[in-house]
Protein backbone atom coordinates (compact mmCIF):
# COMPACT_ATOMS: atom_id res chain seq x y z
CA UNK A 1 0.00 0.00 0.00
CA UNK A 2 0.66 3.56 -0.61
CA UNK A 3 0.86 5.32 2.25
CA UNK A 4 0.72 9.21 3.12
CA UNK A 5 0.93 11.16 6.18
CA UNK A 6 -0.23 14.65 5.80
CA UNK A 7 0.92 16.30 8.98
CA UNK A 8 4.22 14.18 10.10
CA UNK A 9 5.19 17.03 12.52
CA UNK A 10 2.19 16.96 15.05
CA UNK A 11 3.17 12.52 15.61
CA UNK A 12 6.53 13.22 15.47
CA UNK A 13 7.10 11.90 19.23
CA UNK A 14 5.91 8.57 19.00
CA UNK A 15 7.13 5.71 16.96
CA UNK A 16 5.95 5.79 13.22
CA UNK A 17 7.61 2.10 12.74
CA UNK A 18 4.47 -0.29 13.10
CA UNK A 19 2.78 1.73 10.01
CA UNK A 20 6.48 1.68 7.91
CA UNK A 21 6.15 -1.70 7.93
CA UNK A 22 2.73 -2.19 6.19
CA UNK A 23 3.53 0.46 3.83
CA UNK A 24 4.66 -0.37 -0.35
CA UNK A 25 6.04 3.54 0.10
CA UNK A 26 5.64 5.53 3.28
CA UNK A 27 5.76 9.56 2.04
CA UNK A 28 5.80 11.64 5.47
CA UNK A 29 5.28 15.32 4.92
CA UNK A 30 5.54 17.54 7.87
CA UNK A 31 2.34 20.21 7.01
CA UNK A 32 0.35 20.04 4.10
CA UNK A 33 -1.63 23.53 3.81
CA UNK A 34 -4.99 23.66 1.60
CA UNK A 35 -3.35 24.33 -1.39
CA UNK A 36 -1.35 21.14 -1.96
CA UNK A 37 -4.03 18.13 -0.17
CA UNK A 38 -5.13 17.23 -3.44
CA UNK A 39 -1.41 16.29 -5.26
CA UNK A 40 -0.01 14.67 -2.08
CA UNK A 41 -3.06 12.45 -2.08
CA UNK A 42 -3.38 11.50 -5.65
CA UNK A 43 -1.69 8.38 -5.60
CA UNK A 44 -1.81 6.97 -2.45
CA UNK A 45 -4.46 3.69 -1.76
CA UNK A 46 -4.09 5.41 2.28
CA UNK A 47 -3.89 8.76 3.44
CA UNK A 48 -3.00 9.40 7.35
CA UNK A 49 -4.45 13.14 8.76
CA UNK A 50 -4.73 14.32 12.14
CA UNK A 51 -6.50 18.24 11.39
CA UNK A 52 -5.42 18.57 7.52
CA UNK A 53 -8.78 19.07 6.55
CA UNK A 54 -10.34 16.58 3.38
CA UNK A 55 -13.08 17.87 1.85
CA UNK A 56 -15.99 16.63 -0.32
CA UNK A 57 -14.29 18.28 -3.75
CA UNK A 58 -10.98 16.70 -2.89
CA UNK A 59 -12.26 13.62 -1.87
CA UNK A 60 -14.07 13.14 -5.18
CA UNK A 61 -10.69 13.73 -7.02
CA UNK A 62 -8.92 10.78 -5.68
CA UNK A 63 -10.05 7.31 -7.13
CA UNK A 64 -7.20 5.62 -6.02
CA UNK A 65 -7.76 6.45 -2.07
CA UNK A 66 -9.20 3.33 -0.32
CA UNK A 67 -8.77 4.07 3.41
CA UNK A 68 -8.39 7.35 5.28
CA UNK A 69 -7.11 7.01 9.04
CA UNK A 70 -7.80 10.26 11.26
CA UNK A 71 -5.09 10.19 13.51
CA UNK A 72 -7.47 11.33 16.18
CA UNK A 73 -10.81 10.70 17.94
CA UNK A 74 -12.47 13.69 16.12
CA UNK A 75 -13.75 13.09 12.69
CA UNK A 76 -15.00 16.86 11.75
CA UNK A 77 -11.90 17.49 9.38
CA UNK A 78 -13.13 14.52 6.91
CA UNK A 79 -16.45 14.64 4.89
CA UNK A 80 -17.76 11.43 6.13
CA UNK A 81 -20.25 11.23 3.76
CA UNK A 82 -18.53 12.18 0.59
CA UNK A 83 -16.12 9.41 1.65
CA UNK A 84 -19.23 6.87 1.89
CA UNK A 85 -20.42 8.30 -1.48
CA UNK A 86 -16.86 7.57 -2.80
CA UNK A 87 -16.37 4.33 -1.67
CA UNK A 88 -13.61 5.54 0.95
CA UNK A 89 -12.99 3.76 4.22
CA UNK A 90 -12.45 6.01 7.17
CA UNK A 91 -10.96 5.13 10.65
CA UNK A 92 -10.52 6.77 13.55
CA UNK A 93 -8.64 6.27 17.13
CA UNK A 94 -10.37 6.43 20.22
CA UNK A 95 -8.88 5.87 23.69
CA UNK A 96 -5.35 6.60 22.91
CA UNK A 97 -5.36 10.18 25.05
CA UNK A 98 -7.10 9.51 27.72
CA UNK A 99 -4.20 9.49 30.56
CA UNK A 100 -2.74 12.24 28.68
CA UNK A 101 -6.13 14.44 28.69
CA UNK A 102 -7.01 13.73 31.99
CA UNK A 103 -3.76 14.98 33.50
CA UNK A 104 -3.58 18.02 31.54
CA UNK A 105 -7.38 18.67 32.48
CA UNK A 106 -6.40 18.23 36.28
CA UNK A 107 -3.20 20.08 35.84
CA UNK A 108 -5.10 23.06 34.20
CA UNK A 109 -7.56 22.98 36.92
CA UNK A 110 -4.72 22.89 40.18
CA UNK A 111 -2.70 25.53 38.30
CA UNK A 112 -6.44 27.57 38.38
CA UNK A 113 -6.80 26.55 41.79
CA UNK A 114 -4.31 27.19 43.55
CA UNK A 115 -2.73 30.21 41.24
CA UNK A 116 0.41 27.96 40.60
CA UNK A 117 1.24 30.21 37.49
CA UNK A 118 1.17 33.46 39.57
CA UNK A 119 3.30 32.13 42.34
CA UNK A 120 5.81 30.88 39.40
CA UNK A 121 5.88 33.93 38.08
CA UNK A 122 6.06 35.78 41.15
CA UNK A 123 9.52 33.89 41.83
CA UNK A 124 10.78 34.62 38.21
CA UNK A 125 10.69 38.14 39.45
CA UNK A 126 12.14 37.88 42.37
CA UNK A 127 9.24 38.99 44.74
CA UNK A 128 9.82 36.15 47.29
CA UNK A 129 12.90 36.90 47.76
CA UNK A 130 11.44 40.70 49.04
CA UNK A 131 8.79 38.53 51.53
CA UNK A 132 8.69 39.37 55.20
CA UNK A 133 7.82 35.72 55.74
CA UNK A 134 9.04 32.44 55.10
CA UNK A 135 6.18 32.05 52.27
CA UNK A 136 4.44 34.30 50.07
CA UNK A 137 0.75 34.84 50.15
CA UNK A 138 -0.61 37.07 47.37
CA UNK A 139 -2.66 34.73 45.55
CA UNK A 140 -5.70 32.51 47.08
CA UNK A 141 -5.25 28.67 46.84
CA UNK A 142 -8.21 26.99 46.85
CA UNK A 143 -8.73 22.95 47.60
CA UNK A 144 -10.56 20.65 44.82
CA UNK A 145 -11.58 18.62 47.43
CA UNK A 146 -15.07 18.61 47.89
CA UNK A 147 -15.96 20.82 44.96
CA UNK A 148 -19.10 19.92 42.57
CA UNK A 149 -17.66 19.07 39.13
CA UNK A 150 -19.70 18.39 36.43
CA UNK A 151 -18.43 16.62 33.14
CA UNK A 152 -20.55 17.04 29.79
CA UNK A 153 -19.76 14.25 27.48
CA UNK A 154 -19.34 10.98 29.02
CA UNK A 155 -17.60 8.79 27.00
CA UNK A 156 -13.94 7.29 28.13
CA UNK A 157 -12.45 10.82 28.83
CA UNK A 158 -15.33 11.71 30.63
CA UNK A 159 -15.23 8.36 32.93
CA UNK A 160 -11.55 9.03 33.49
CA UNK A 161 -12.31 12.49 34.94
CA UNK A 162 -15.02 11.11 36.83
CA UNK A 163 -12.71 8.51 38.23
CA UNK A 164 -10.09 10.77 39.12
CA UNK A 165 -12.09 13.42 40.73
CA UNK A 166 -13.57 10.58 42.96
CA UNK A 167 -10.09 10.24 44.45
CA UNK A 168 -9.62 13.83 45.02
CA UNK A 169 -12.56 13.59 47.10
CA UNK A 170 -15.06 16.05 44.48
CA UNK A 171 -18.54 15.26 44.27
CA UNK A 172 -19.08 14.07 40.30
CA UNK A 173 -22.57 15.24 38.16
CA UNK A 174 -22.89 13.73 35.03
CA UNK A 175 -24.87 15.67 32.52
CA UNK A 176 -27.43 15.04 30.50
CA UNK A 177 -27.09 16.33 26.93
CA UNK A 178 -29.08 19.68 26.91
CA UNK A 179 -32.42 19.73 26.21
CA UNK A 180 -33.00 15.97 27.14
CA UNK A 181 -34.51 14.42 29.67
CA UNK A 182 -31.67 13.05 31.93
CA UNK A 183 -31.51 9.44 31.75
CA UNK A 184 -30.61 7.33 35.29
CA UNK A 185 -27.45 8.72 37.26
CA UNK A 186 -27.62 11.84 34.86
CA UNK A 187 -28.71 15.43 36.04
CA UNK A 188 -30.49 18.01 33.28
CA UNK A 189 -27.21 20.02 31.36
CA UNK A 190 -28.75 23.12 33.05
CA UNK A 191 -28.83 21.43 37.13
CA UNK A 192 -25.26 20.83 36.33
CA UNK A 193 -24.28 24.15 35.28
CA UNK A 194 -26.28 26.02 38.25
CA UNK A 195 -24.55 23.23 40.43
CA UNK A 196 -21.31 22.87 39.63
CA UNK A 197 -17.58 24.37 40.99
CA UNK A 198 -16.02 23.08 38.10
CA UNK A 199 -17.27 22.43 34.63
CA UNK A 200 -15.20 19.94 32.72
CA UNK A 201 -16.25 19.46 28.95
CA UNK A 202 -15.47 16.04 26.61
CA UNK A 203 -18.32 16.32 24.27
CA UNK A 204 -17.20 15.50 20.25
CA UNK A 205 -18.11 19.17 18.46
CA UNK A 206 -21.02 18.56 16.64
CA UNK A 207 -23.96 20.51 14.90
CA UNK A 208 -25.48 19.30 18.65
CA UNK A 209 -22.78 20.88 20.70
CA UNK A 210 -21.38 24.17 18.38
CA UNK A 211 -21.98 26.93 20.76
CA UNK A 212 -22.92 24.57 23.66
CA UNK A 213 -21.80 27.33 26.15
CA UNK A 214 -22.89 30.42 25.17
CA UNK A 215 -24.08 33.83 26.88
CA UNK A 216 -27.16 32.15 28.77
CA UNK A 217 -25.20 29.11 29.74
CA UNK A 218 -22.96 31.59 31.87
CA UNK A 219 -25.50 33.03 33.17
CA UNK A 220 -26.47 30.26 35.04
CA UNK A 221 -22.80 29.30 36.54
CA UNK A 222 -21.64 30.18 39.77
CA UNK A 223 -19.50 33.78 40.03
CA UNK A 224 -17.09 30.90 41.90
CA UNK A 225 -17.01 28.51 38.86
CA UNK A 226 -14.42 27.41 36.65
CA UNK A 227 -14.58 26.21 33.63
CA UNK A 228 -12.73 23.68 31.77
CA UNK A 229 -12.13 22.73 28.05
CA UNK A 230 -10.06 20.02 26.50
CA UNK A 231 -12.48 18.78 23.84
CA UNK A 232 -12.87 21.32 20.76
CA UNK A 233 -12.67 25.08 20.39
CA UNK A 234 -16.27 25.56 18.75
CA UNK A 235 -18.21 24.02 21.90
CA UNK A 236 -17.86 26.89 23.75
CA UNK A 237 -18.25 30.76 22.42
CA UNK A 238 -15.17 32.65 22.61
CA UNK A 239 -16.44 35.88 22.88
CA UNK A 240 -19.43 34.68 25.48
CA UNK A 241 -16.25 33.13 27.52
CA UNK A 242 -14.17 36.51 27.52
CA UNK A 243 -17.30 38.56 28.47
CA UNK A 244 -17.85 36.10 31.29
CA UNK A 245 -14.66 36.32 32.70
CA UNK A 246 -14.69 40.13 32.52
CA UNK A 247 -17.67 40.55 34.10
CA UNK A 248 -16.88 38.59 36.73
CA UNK A 249 -19.86 35.79 35.64
CA UNK A 250 -17.71 33.26 36.53
CA UNK A 251 -13.86 32.83 38.75
CA UNK A 252 -11.93 31.23 35.73
CA UNK A 253 -11.35 29.21 32.49
CA UNK A 254 -8.68 27.36 31.25
CA UNK A 255 -8.64 26.39 27.31
CA UNK A 256 -6.52 23.58 25.59
CA UNK A 257 -8.79 24.57 22.20
CA UNK A 258 -9.72 27.07 19.89
CA UNK A 259 -12.66 27.06 17.44
CA UNK A 260 -9.62 28.24 15.07
CA UNK A 261 -5.66 26.81 14.87
CA UNK A 262 -3.54 27.31 15.11
CA UNK A 263 -4.16 30.38 16.89
CA UNK A 264 -5.19 33.55 15.56
CA UNK A 265 -3.92 36.79 16.78
CA UNK A 266 -7.23 38.68 16.69
CA UNK A 267 -9.23 35.51 18.81
CA UNK A 268 -10.54 36.94 22.03
CA UNK A 269 -9.07 34.28 24.26
CA UNK A 270 -5.69 35.43 22.82
CA UNK A 271 -6.10 38.86 23.29
CA UNK A 272 -6.96 38.29 27.28
CA UNK A 273 -4.05 38.35 29.15
CA UNK A 274 -5.75 38.78 32.81
CA UNK A 275 -4.60 35.39 34.90
CA UNK A 276 -8.09 33.63 35.14
CA UNK A 277 -7.53 32.40 31.96
CA UNK A 278 -4.61 29.78 31.35
CA UNK A 279 -4.27 29.02 27.41
CA UNK A 280 -2.59 26.13 26.09
CA UNK A 281 -2.20 25.23 22.17
CA UNK A 282 -4.47 21.90 21.59
CA UNK A 283 -1.59 19.88 24.01
CA UNK A 284 -3.76 17.76 26.47
CA UNK A 285 -3.90 14.80 24.20
CA UNK A 286 0.14 14.87 23.03
CA UNK A 287 1.97 12.60 25.58
CA UNK A 288 5.06 10.85 24.01
CA UNK A 289 3.28 7.68 25.24
CA UNK A 290 -0.07 8.90 23.47
CA UNK A 291 0.98 9.84 20.21
CA UNK A 292 3.01 6.20 20.79
CA UNK A 293 -0.48 4.32 21.09
CA UNK A 294 -2.45 6.55 18.48
CA UNK A 295 0.65 5.42 15.79
CA UNK A 296 -0.15 1.56 16.96
CA UNK A 297 -3.29 1.97 16.78
CA UNK A 298 -3.32 3.26 13.31
CA UNK A 299 -1.18 0.55 12.00
CA UNK A 300 -4.16 -2.06 13.24
CA UNK A 301 -6.77 0.08 11.59
CA UNK A 302 -4.77 -0.03 8.22
CA UNK A 303 -3.81 -4.03 8.94
CA UNK A 304 -7.87 -4.74 9.54
CA UNK A 305 -8.36 -2.86 6.39
CA UNK A 306 -6.25 -4.93 4.21
CA UNK A 307 -7.54 -8.41 5.47
CA UNK A 308 -11.17 -6.73 4.92
CA UNK A 309 -11.85 -6.32 8.75
CA UNK A 310 -14.01 -3.34 9.79
CA UNK A 311 -11.84 -1.75 12.61
CA UNK A 312 -12.70 2.01 14.11
CA UNK A 313 -14.59 2.18 11.04
CA UNK A 314 -16.62 5.51 11.04
CA UNK A 315 -17.23 5.58 7.55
Amino acid sequence: MKIVILDHATLTTGDIAPIKILASSLTCFEHTNVNDVLARCQQADVVITNKVVLTKEILTQLPNLKLICIAATGTNNVDLEAAKIGGIAVCNVAGYSTASVVQHSFSLLFNLLGNTHRYIQDCQQGLWQQSQHFCLLDHPIDEVAGKTIAIIGYGELGKAMSLVANAFGMKVLISERKNHTPRHGRVAFTDALQQADIISLHCPLTAETKNLIDQAEFALMKPTAVLLNTARGGIVNEQALVNALTQQQIAGAAVDVLSQEPAQQDNPLVSYTKPNLLLTPHIAWASQQSVSRLLAQIALNINAFSQGENRNRVA
